[in-house]
């Protein structure tokens, strides 16, 4: 396939299509409405369902309703939005259905405004709904990461019969980039546990598991560690000879290659973790890492630190974990050279 230009919100969107994804029910929210904007025209093109619902809370129990019929289904929100969803995603969650959901992450305390920022970790990685439940997170750090990461969405939350979320910002979502869009893949909306019509077959029922599941508190667990295990994913820059290494994703890990690049060229021994799953957050990378580091330093574009906390878990602070935050204004690659020189020189 050519490359050609989109911006992030459209691309995302195709990729879904692409992925299989025949249903959308949502409702629109800067800096993510070009999704629902993009799926009302492309998804009847392809025989799809697009339902613009009348605030979130119906769009996530409409695509709790496709899933629950095998449909590959999806929404997107941001900032307010995305915390009317959790309930609903608690509930796929508990019934073992598969769905993707985006959230485009704006800045800010309660409502928030629409510029880029992190501020939404702790909701995506921790659980904002109720209950004994996890999402596979995922962090593009470009437009052409966002396409694959969304079909790698589907595919996972097909295999472990689970919601999983792609973690964008308003930065990603907005800006424009060569990608190269893979080839339309059909679903077989069939599955041996979708609900389509009994037709003389065995009873289904979509309902929490934890109804119908002997020794559900182990087979929850290890369904999770499971997933905790073999779904870590990251990208290492760097990081064998590193005296400070950064730890950054989506549109601040962009900010903070150029800084290693800068770094280097000075002759400072920079290097970064990128986490492109935020959860399970790769704690294995840290065994890349060169064993004398001194110091990690978290960058994270929000006002209060988040990630850090799992910084500090996956390194088990064998050294100084350190906090940059960028808050309401992206930082300068320099600035962050700068930080990681004065932790340096401050333990020489």
């Amino acid at each position: 396939m050519p490359r050609q230009l989109m911006k992030g919100n459209d691309a995302l969107s195709e990729a879904a299509v692409r992925a299989g994804c025949r249903f959308f029910g949502g409702y629109p929210i800067t800096p993510q409405s070009e999704i629902p904007e993009y799926l009302s025209w492309r998804m009847p093109e392809v025989g799809g369902t697009f339902i613009q619902a009348e605030s979130e809370l119906s769009g996530v129990n409409m695509v709790y309703g496709a899933a629950a019929a095998g449909f590959r289904a999806m929404t997107s929100s941001s900032g307010p939005g995305f915390s009317l969803l959790q309930e609903g995603i608690s509930y796929i969650a508990s019934a073992e259905l598969p769905a993707v959901f985006i959230d485009v992450q704006r800045y800010g305390s309660g409502l928030g405004d629409i510029f880029q920022a992190q501020g939404d970790y702790w909701q995506a990685t921790r659980g904002g709904g109720h209950g004994d439940y996890r999402m596979l997170v995922y962090a593009p750090a470009s437009v052409q990461e966002s396409v694959d990461l969304v079909s790698v969405a589907f595919d996972k939350a097909d295999q472990y019969r689970n919601p999983t979320l792609i973690l964008s910002d308003a930065s990603i979502a907005q800006m424009m980039e060569p990608v190269t869009l893979p080839e339309m893949k059909e679903h077989d909306p069939n599955a041996d546990w979708a609900v389509r019509g009994k037709h003389g077959k065995p009873f289904k029922r979509v309902t929490s598991t934890m109804y119908y599941i002997e020794d559900f508190d182990a087979y929850i667990k290890n369904k999770y560690d499971e997933m905790a295990d073999a779904e870590q994913r990251w990208e290492s820059i760097k990081v064998d000879d590193a005296e400070l290494v950064l730890v950054a994703y989506g549109i601040s890990s962009r900010i903070c290659q150029e800084a290693v690049e800068i770094a280097r060229s000075q002759g400072i021994r920079l290097g970064l973790l990128r986490p492109i799953t935020l959860w399970p957050f790769p704690a294995k990378a840290f065994a890349e890492v060169n064993p004398d580091v001194k110091a990690y330093l978290s960058v994270e574009l929000c006002a209060l630190p988040k990630m850090v906390e799992d910084v500090r878990l996956a390194s088990e602070m064998k050294a100084p974990v350190e906090i940059f935050l960028g808050g309401a204004h992206i930082p300068e690659s320099s600035a962050i050279v700068e930080r990681a020189v004065a932790i340096l020189n401050a333990q020489r």
